[in-house]
């Protein structure tokens, strides 16, 4: 490797030149990949929600719709605004109360069934239907052009407004989110160096290691909004390790090395290549772990992510020692005295006091195991939004105008008896918080025959093989009492007929809570083993890989039980990656001290209280340096942020990095201090080496 090293540092200008050159493509790709802003289509294919959009596609040439709320709009006006709506591209149809009766019929002589569904007070409400599926750029589109076309006397719902909403949002935001992860990281470095020009360095070589990254994503087609969202942040503040080490290394050998330095970098290279490899195994495999998930998201962010540190270590071993020569000079030029001279004085009194630490550690254990379990998680996706944006002010009115706050649609086969289908209804509409039920029967009547129905309305609710009904709810997405009433309904449409589906967004937010549960036990599981196993095999060590994922899995414990004592709800997201995501990035803190400790101990033959402390004193300027650069690239996101799906992340991870680092440099030299004697007999091949340090000094 040394000879490799030797070689990346002779060409170290081509290497730049092809660097740069290589950001070209990287851009191209960035800007041809899809993003998707749905979190709901990463749901599995196999679920019957998810196969009833489908079918609203294929049979109905329908994806997606919107809820519109009119208040204080005359009623020929409200048919003009619908004979505009319906004219907006990729609008399927609008269903209105026009569809069943003549705008001239006075509203209270309208059927009871009726006047409920699309009058009250002086609000009225009508059904956008779009061609397309909830997320697509054509439905996204058609909501912004009903909103152009709509006064403030309009509001329009649905999960396509709320879907745009997002899309907009992020688009606003993400370029800020680089600016501050950056500025925030820079400052961090600027006074954890010993150089200003390093740091710039540092981030040119992971900013160009994060847009080959986003422009490989092409070859998946798209990614989601949260995975283009975080990937630069977290891409930033895993890897900035990697820099570090480089140049660490590379400064010792130039003391080696006199004058030399191209000899210097061939063997940083080699050392930090060795080094970065083994850290960087852990942190994608904590990714890799996410990919385990049933819930496509994972995969989606766990694939683009360890894609990232693996380009990460590539670009850190190329790119950045060729970057450092050629600008070595100036790095002289503008080196300056550490912040921090020494961390002897604090290391002496951490490792002389560990009981203590250990007493926290029991103190705090058991609260923070019962915070972490009982942390509320939301899933409702609007609920991720500020509140004035138009999609959660239309969702209100919703509420409030209608006492409505959900749609379900029930497909059932055409075939099916007509008295049937009206008795099927008519109990659905006796379950708790149905307001009405919406079918042909409703708008046409149970006694028209079916060559008398006007054809708009036919294509509107059925097809080749399927009748559509509407469901009017009061209950909220992702609640327990419409996860009830989703049930109830299930239970009746399928006594009635066993292969009809109830569909819609609260059954979709129903599956995906169901699902992601079941996620976030399998991935932590996946992680922990994965993660146990490396450390075994690097430490060659039974006990060292219980006692580091323990480490790290109180940190993870401490970090989720803060939400639940200051009262807060996360988004499922959050839940969901924090704990994986926590462990891959910042069990290199602990493995970094357990090298050196077992160095120390095994190899040169030191006593205990020795050999942590020299691992400790060593290791600390490192990890210090390390939380706080992921600290500073997650944190100022996290206070920015509008979309609480990405700002809980990024909150979770700051607060992560932190605790994480404490944990370590409190906790996990108490720990090695108390099982040292199990650790040195569970590892593989201590006897063996203790033997020779023995024959070696009976030589000296």
């Amino acid at each position: 490797m040394v000879k490799v090293g030797k070689g990346i540092a002779r060409h170290r200008v081509l290497i730049l030149i092809l660097s740069i050159l290589l950001l070209i493509p990287s851009m191209i790709g960035m800007a041809r990949t899809k993003i998707n802003y749905d979190l709901l289509s990463y749901l599995p294919g196999n679920l019957e929600t998810v196969k009833g959009q489908d079918i609203l596609v294929d049979e109905y040439g329908m994806g997606a719709f919107s809820m519109v709320v009119v208040e204080n709009m005359e009623l020929k006006d409200v048919q003009k605004l619908e004979e505009e709506f319906s004219e907006v591209e990729h609008v399927k149809d609008v269903l209105w109360y026009d569809d069943a009766a003549d705008i001239s019929l006075p509203v209270e002589m309208i059927p009871k069934d009726l006047r409920e569904t699309f009058f009250r007070g002086d609000a009225t409400m009508m059904l956008v239907l779009f061609d397309n599926t909830t997320s697509s750029d054509e439905a996204m589109g058609a909501v912004s052009e009903l909103r152009r076309i709509a006064d403030e006397r309009c509001f329009i719902g649905g999960m396509t407004g709320v879907v745009t909403d997002i899309k907009n949002l992020c688009d606003e935001e993400l370029p800020i989110y680089v600016v501050i992860a950056v500025l925030l990281s820079l400052l961090v470095l600027e006074l954890t160096s010993t150089s200003y020009l390093t740091p710039l360095l540092f981030l040119f070589s992971i900013g160009a290691a994060i847009l080959y990254n986003l422009g490989s994503n092409v070859f998946l087609g798209e990614t989601s909004y949260i995975t283009k969202a975080l990937t630069a942040i977290l891409q930033l503040g895993v890897t900035m390790d990697y820099s570090i080490f480089l140049l660490n290394s590379y400064e010792e050998n130039k003391r080696r090395f006199p004058g030399e330095k191209e000899r210097a970098m061939g063997h940083a290279i080699a050392n930090t290549f060795k080094s970065v490899v083994g850290s960087s195994v852990t942190t994608i495999a904590g990714f890799a772990a996410l990919c385990f998930m049933t819930f496509a998201l994972g995969r989606d962010l766990g694939i683009v992510m360890a894609k990232g540190v693996v380009i990460g270590v590539l670009c850190c071993v190329t790119l950045l020692p060729s970057l450092i020569l050629i600008f070595d000079k100036l790095i002289e030029k503008t080196k300056h005295k550490p912040l921090i001279k020494s961390m002897d004085r604090p290391s002496a009194f951490i490792t002389k006091h560990y009981k203590v630490w250990i007493v926290i550690f029991l103190i705090m254990l058991f609260p923070a195991i019962y915070g972490n379990n009982h942390t509320q998680i939301y899933y409702d996706i609007a609920k991720s939004l500020p509140d004035t944006l138009a999609s959660n002010v239309a969702n209100e009115k919703l509420k409030e105008d209608f006492e409505m706050s959900n749609m379900h649609m029930i497909l059932m086969d055409k075939d099916m008896d007509q008295k049937a289908k009206a008795d099927m209804l008519e109990e659905v509409d006796k379950i708790d918080g149905v307001k009405w039920s919406l079918g042909l029967d409703s708008l046409i009547g149970p006694m028209v025959p079916d060559s008398m129905i006007p054809e708009d309305v036919k294509e509107m609710l059925q097809s080749d093989n399927y009748e559509l009904a509407f469901i009017c709810s009061e209950y909220e997405s992702a609640t327990d009492q419409v996860n009830d009433q989703i049930a109830a309904i299930d239970k009746i449409v399928k006594s009635y007929d066993d292969t009809a589906m109830v569909i819609g967004e609260a059954p979709l937010m129903k599956d995906l809570q169901d699902v992601t549960d079941v996620d976030l036990i399998n991935v932590n599981a996946v992680s922990m083993i994965a993660i146990f196993l490396i450390i075994m095999i690097v430490f060659k060590s039974i006990s060292l890989p219980v006692i580091l994922v323990a480490v790290i899995e109180f940190a993870i414990a401490v970090n989720m039980a803060v939400p639940y004592y200051s009262g807060i709800s996360l988004p499922f997201v959050a839940s969901i990656v924090i704990g994986t995501i926590q462990l891959g990035a910042t069990v290199d803190y602990a493995i970094l001290m357990t090298s050196r400790y077992q160095k120390e101990r095994m190899l040169r033959g030191q006593t205990k209280k020795d050999a942590i402390a020299i691992a400790h004193k060593t290791s600390m300027p490192s990890i210090i340096s390390s939380g706080l650069s992921f600290f500073a690239a997650t944190f100022g996101v996290a206070c920015y942020s509008k979309v609480d799906m990405i700002g809980s992340i990024c909150t979770l991870l700051a607060r992560g990095a932190l605790i994480s680092m404490c944990v370590v440099i409190l906790v996990l030299p108490a720990m090695l201090m108390i099982f040292d004697k199990v650790i040195l007999k569970t590892t593989f091949g201590f006897g063996k080496q203790k033997q020779e340090n023995q024959i070696q000094q009976t030589q000296n």
